[in-house]
Parts: structure tokens; C-alpha cells; sequence
């Protein structure tokens, strides 16, 4: 059953129970790269946990299917091209989370651009110690879909 997640903004990635901040650089100029996160049907090429992605509410939200399942409705609350783009978890059938919002922030690497994506939420005390554990999975993930993403936008 889908619940409705404690609406949050901008300032939860700094103050989340729970924040995971990963980094890495790819060759990609940084508006290429912020094209591809503003891409949401494109996530489901180049992030390989995404099963389906659509833009929802006129570009203002997303849909999002993660393989197994989990399913996201998501509201964008940053787009500031090119330096970041952010969303809000508003409904999802997760258990256990009670508020989630990602942050993708980008910035110049030479030609190429520094990616830093902070994954901040809250939730029970079971799903807390349930992503200490997942945070290396996330980090495999992370660096996974960047790798795929820089591959995609350098063809």
C-alpha cells in the first residue's frame, strides 16, 4: 500500500537522520549532464535500478519505478540549471520511510564535471539501520549509473 511521506524541502539533504553523499567526476560538460537529469524518462537507460521513469504534473513531478518494485511519485523542489536539480519522495510504497528528498549538485571538473548526489531521508528505527546496511548497495549504484550516464552522453 502507497503512504504519503512527510513533505520536506531543500534544506532536509543537510538536516535528513539519514544522509548518504557520494561523488565522482565524468567527462561530460556540466550542461550535458544536467540535461540528462532533467531527462526523466532517460534514468530508466542509464540508472540501472530504474525501472520506468515519467514526468508527472506537467514536468513539476515524477513517477518512478525501482526494479523490485518500490515505487516512488516524486515532486521536483530545485531545477536550477546547470548547478542542481532535487526532488521530494511524496508517496511511495517503501516501508518504513517517513520522509526522503535527493539532491543531484553539480559542478565544473576541467571539461568534464563533479557529480554529488546526497540521498537524505528519515524514517523507524528499523529502516534507519536497514540503510547503514544498503549504503555500500548505494554506492555500487551510484557509481554504476554515473559510469553509464557519462557512457550515454559521450556516444
Amino acid at each position: 500500500m502507497a503512504r504519503r511521506l512527510r513533505p520536506v524541502e531543500l534544506d532536509f539533504v543537510e538536516t535528513a537522520p539519514v544522509r548518504h553523499v557520494f561523488e565522482r567526476e565524468v567527462a561530460a560538460p556540466v550542461a550535458a549532464v544536467y540535461g540528462a537529469l532533467e531527462d526523466v524518462p532517460g534514468w530508466a537507460e542509464w540508472f540501472p535500478q530504474v525501472s520506468a521513469a515519467r514526468p508527472v504534473d506537467a514536468g513539476a513531478g515524477r513517477d518512478i519505478t525501482l526494479t523490485g518494485g518500490i515505487r516512488f511519485r516524486e515532486s521536483v523542489i530545485a531545477a536550477k540549471a546547470p548547478e542542481v536539480y532535487a526532488y521530494r519522495i511524496d508517496v511511495t510504497n517503501m516501508p518504513g520511510v517517513r520522509a526522503m528528498a535527493e539532491e543531484w549538485r553539480l559542478a565544473p571538473a576541467g571539461t568534464g564535471t563533479r557529480l554529488r548526489w546526497t540521498f537524505a531521508t528519515d524514517g523507524t528505527a528499523a529502516y534507519r539501520l536497514a540503510l547503514k546496511v544498503a549504503r555500500g548497495g548505494q554506492a555500487r549504484a551510484f557509481r554504476d549509473a554515473v559510469r553509464a550516464l557519462d557512457r550515454r552522453l559521450a556516444a
